[in-house]
C-alpha cells in the first residue's frame, strides 16, 4: 500500500530533526515484504541513499541486531529482534488492552474474523486480529496497513472527523478502483461518509478485495472523534443482508460503547 507523504513539514525542518535516524530508518523500511533479502545496492537504490552511507547504516543495524547478513550472498534480510518494538506496542497500548476481551467475544459470538484497526496517515494498520476458519484473506495479519478511503474501519473513522481532516487524507490517498465495486472519487466517499455518521457504523461490499463483506465501528474518544474501528469481516457466501447487517452492526455498536471512553485521549494519527 503507498500513500502520498508530503516532502517536508515543520516537524523536519525543526533544528531538534536528526536526518541520520531518518535514514536509519528508511533503510529498515524498504524491507517491505516483497523480497526476503536484499542486496547493499538494492537497499541504496530504495532508499534513495547512496551505497557509503548504506554500507555505514547496514553495518550499524547488524551490529545492533535488527538486520542479519548473510555470508556467502553478502544480502541483509530484517531480523526477527524488530518485533519486539511490536510485543512493546501491543503489551502497553491502552486500546489493545481494553478491546481484547470485547474482540475475543466479538469472534465468539460471530465466528467470523474480528479485527481492531488504527489510523495512521491515510491508512488503517490492523494492531490486533482474530481469524476464523472462514478467512478469506490469510495475509493479513497484525502489521498490514490497508487503505482508509475503500475499507470499513477506515470509512467508520473517517465519518467521525472534520471535513478538514478528510480532505487532508483524501489527499494523501492514492484513490485507486481495486476492484470494479470500489468507490473512489473523494465526492461520493463523502457522499458514503455522511450515510455513515447517521447510521453509526460502515459497510463496505467487494471494495478491496473480492468475496469480501465488511462491516465496522468507530470507537471514540472524549471528543467524539475515532481513536481506532472493529469490524467484523466475512465472505459473500457467509452474509445474509436481510439479517447480518442489522446483527452485526448492533454487536459492533455495544462493543465499541464498551470501550469508548472520556478518559482515552485523542490518538488518531492522519499525517504521514
Amino acid at each position: 500500500m503507498t500513500t502520498k507523504r508530503a516532502a517536508s513539514t515543520p516537524d523536519t525542518e525543526s533544528s531538534l530533526y536528526v536526518q541520520s535516524v531518518e535514514k536509519a530508518m528508511k533503510v529498515l523500511t524498504v524491507f517491505d515484504g516483497s523480497k526476503r533479502q536484499l542486496s547493499l545496492t538494492e537497499i541504496a537504490a530504495l532508499a534513495e541513499l547512496d551505497n557509503s552511507s548504506v554500507q555505514r547504516f547496514t553495518h550499524t543495524l547488524t551490529a545492533l541486531g535488527y538486520l542479519i547478513k548473510d555470508p556467502s550472498t553478502r544480502k541483509y534480510e530484517l531480523s526477527v529482534r524488530l518485533l519486539d518494538f511490536t510485543y512493546h506496542y501491543l503489551a502497553s497500548n491502552e486500546l489493545v488492552q481494553r478491546t481484547s476481551q470485547v474482540l475475543q467475544r466479538l469472534a465468539r459470538d460471530t465466528g467470523e474474523v474480528c479485527n481492531l484497526t488504527v489510523p495512521d496517515g491515510a491508512d488503517i494498520v490492523f494492531v490486533s486480529r482474530i481469524v476464523s476458519r472462514n478467512v478469506m484473506n490469510p495475509n493479513v495479519i497484525v502489521g498490514t496497513r490497508l487503505p482508509a478511503y475503500c475499507t470499513a474501519p477506515g470509512l467508520a473513522m473517517m465519518s467521525t472527523w472534520d471535513e478538514a481532516t478528510v480532505d487532508a487524507l483524501l489527499e494523501r490517498s492514492q484513490l485507486v478502483k481495486h476492484t470494479p465495486s470500489t468507490i473512489h472519487t473523494p465526492k461520493k466517499i463523502k457522499a458514503r461518509l455522511a450515510k455513515f455518521k447517521q447510521a453509526g457504523y460502515a459497510i463496505t461490499h467487494n471494495e478491496l478485495y473480492l468475496d469480501d463483506i465488511s462491516t465496522a465501528v468507530p470507537i471514540l474518544d472524549a471528543q467524539g472523534c475515532a481513536i481506532g474501528a472493529l469490524n467484523i469481516a466475512m465472505s459473500q457466501s457467509q452474509w445474509d443482508k436481510s439479517a447480518s447487517e442489522a446483527q452485526l452492526s448492533e454487536l459492533l455498536r455495544s462493543a465499541a460503547a464498551a470501550v469508548s471512553a472520556p478518559q482515552l485521549p485523542h490518538l488518531f494519527n492522519t499525517r504521514s
